[in-house]
């Protein structure tokens, strides 16, 4: 194990720990966010993301798999009281036996891979932090290639962003654009290139049903914002609109609900493609 520096009071190393969780411009300031959970912290350093600091539970036995995350990830580790511990956790009633630094990624749109099959997923201004994470957790799991968080949106870092995304965010590109003029422009930039790459939205007024829709050719795939649906902007560079059929009293469907619907029909038609 590396050198330990240890916690015990709200020091100035603990309130800027404490600023990563609850501010954003902090976050991306210093450039890191704190990971917390089993699962997440596990993800990135699997995925090879830059693990500056280690904070652990000075007061507990701790399991193997913290020991062993201690031992082999190099970063500047510290031993924090029990207390502390509990405060950065995020859970009323329990404590983490560690929690990680990270270091954020470039945003920057050449993170994305690019190839004849791609499945790139838009989420345009989105305002819940859970949202995020659900819908990067989706894009994960029905094979997209990357997650663009478009507009004046939720911060993809939010504690609440990373545990929603349950570790999905560090096996998946996940990019933020100020606006969809430079998605569009890379778009442009990949069908130059030979990939007939369609644009499509997602509105409860589209023309087609999802299950209609060609999900087996490269695609971007748009979810509006939770309450206004699809900015004017991306509406306009849409190739198709989207439905989801619905059939009960419900009027519409929580916006990473919708994405991981029409992820699901993606995956399905790509794997039946795939059988024939």
């Amino acid at each position: 194990m590396a050198v330990v520096v240890r916690v015990s009071g709200r020091n100035a190393r603990f309130q800027q720990w404490e600023a990563l969780l609850g501010n954003r411009t902090k976050r991306q300031r210093r450039g890191e966010f704190i990971v917390q959970g089993v699962r997440p912290i596990t993800m990135a350093v699997a995925h090879g993301w830059q693990v500056r600091e280690l904070l652990y539970d000075a007061n507990a036995h701790l399991s193997g798999w913290a020991r062993q995350t201690l031992d082999t990830v190099r970063a500047e580790t510290f031993a924090v009281s029990r207390d502390l511990m509990h405060d950065l956790g995020g859970k009323a009633d329990a404590v983490p036996e560690l929690l990680a630094v990270v270091a954020l990624p470039e945003d920057d749109l050449r993170r994305i891979p690019v190839s004849p099959t791609m499945l790139t997923v838009v989420f345009d201004r989105p305002t819940s932090p859970g949202n995020i994470g659900t819908l990067v957790r989706s894009a994960d799991a029905f094979g997209a290639g990357g997650v663009i968080v478009t507009g004046h949106a939720a911060d993809v870092y939010d504690p609440k962003a990373v545990r929603a995304s349950t570790g999905s965010l560090f096996a998946l590109p996940v990019v933020r654009v100020p606006s969809h003029q430079a998605v569009l422009s890379w778009v442009a930039d990949i069908r130059a290139d030979g990939i007939g790459m369609s644009i499509m939205g997602t509105d409860e007024h589209g023309v087609l049903d999802a299950a209609e829709y060609d999900f087996t050719q490269p695609t971007l795939t748009l979810i509006g914002n939770e309450t206004t649906g699809l900015s004017s902007g991306w509406r306009e560079a849409c190739d198709q609109l989207v439905r989801i059929p619905m059939f009960g009293s419900a009027s519409s469907l929580n916006a990473a609900t919708a994405a991981t619907v029409v992820l699901y029909e993606s995956a399905r038609q790509r794997a039946a493609a795939a059988r024939r």
